[in-house]
């Protein structure tokens, strides 16, 4: 069997974003870790990852239906997704207008008095386009409930976001004043 993207995807995501000390990494405060150790830790598991390198690496970042990860020099990062203690900083950025949120309709009931809150995550994922809200909602419900998020008038308010990436976005937490039921 040859390692394939998927399964070095869903490890690298492992070790950067929920449990990085069963890898024997240290994430800098931006999430950083050294390519170099990473692939260590990664080769110790033997059998086909005995072999992985940086080129597989940027391979499989490269072709990722999703961009999840992002390589810089000799460091390595997940850009959003992470449960692990500690806070990672991300820069506030202005958010576009308004965002999507897909989930189940019982959790409605809850987000729209509690607003958005990040849960296990260190932030709320947003979803830039309805569409992409809707694949997100269906991982809950066969039936999600999408909402519209007045992201400017949250940021005018003092919600911090910040980009994911070209699709997601993230945010410390929604107040529910500005989340509603998409039309």
């Amino acid at each position: 069997m040859t390692l394939s993207d998927s399964d070095l995807s869903r490890a690298v995501s492992h070790a950067l974003r929920h449990e990085p000390w069963l890898y024997e990494l240290e994430l800098d405060e931006e999430g950083w870790a050294p390519v170099e150790q990473l692939l260590a830790a990664l080769r110790e598991t033997g059998g086909d990852w005995a072999t992985v390198n940086r080129d597989a690496l940027e391979q499989m970042i490269g072709t990722a239906t999703k961009r999840r990860h992002e390589l810089d020099g000799d460091r390595i990062r997940a850009l959003y997704g992470h449960s692990v203690p500690g806070r990672i900083h991300r820069r506030s950025v202005t958010p576009p207008a308004r965002l999507f949120h897909g989930t189940a309709p019982e959790t409605w009931v809850v987000i729209k008095t509690d607003g958005l809150l990040p849960m296990q995550r260190q932030f709320v994922h947003l979803s830039l386009d309805r569409e992409t809200a809707v694949m997100v909602g269906r991982r809950k419900s066969a039936s999600p409930v999408v909402l519209t998020i007045d992201a400017a008038g949250a940021a005018s308010a003092g919600t911090s976001f910040h980009e994911g990436n070209e699709l997601v976005w993230l945010a410390d937490s929604v107040p529910a004043r500005y989340i509603e039921i998409a039309e």
